[in-house]
């Protein structure tokens, strides 16, 4: 965490966003439970299933990702 008055507030909040998006766990698509974990730059591995997935750089499903998969749920429940 950035805790200092030099690089201005902008860059520091987005910094600090980043380290937390980073840094914490996410619910695994496999398993269900919440032991996704960030390895590398796009990669998540499941403590528990040991599942890999790939997703958006700091968190495991992009905004971009969401609209779509909305998208085609609705289309395969008006099939």
């Amino acid at each position: 965490m950035l805790r200092t008055a030099r690089y201005g507030l902008k860059i520091r909040r987005n910094y600090n966003e980043i380290k937390k998006a980073t840094t914490s766990l996410y619910e695994c698509p496999r398993c269900e439970k919440k032991k996704l974990k960030r390895v590398s730059f796009a990669i998540f591995v499941c403590k528990s299933c040991k599942a890999t997935v790939t997703g958006g750089a700091y968190r495991p499903y992009t905004e971009a990702g969401e609209t779509i998969k909305r998208i085609i749920d609705e289309l395969n429940s008006n099939n």
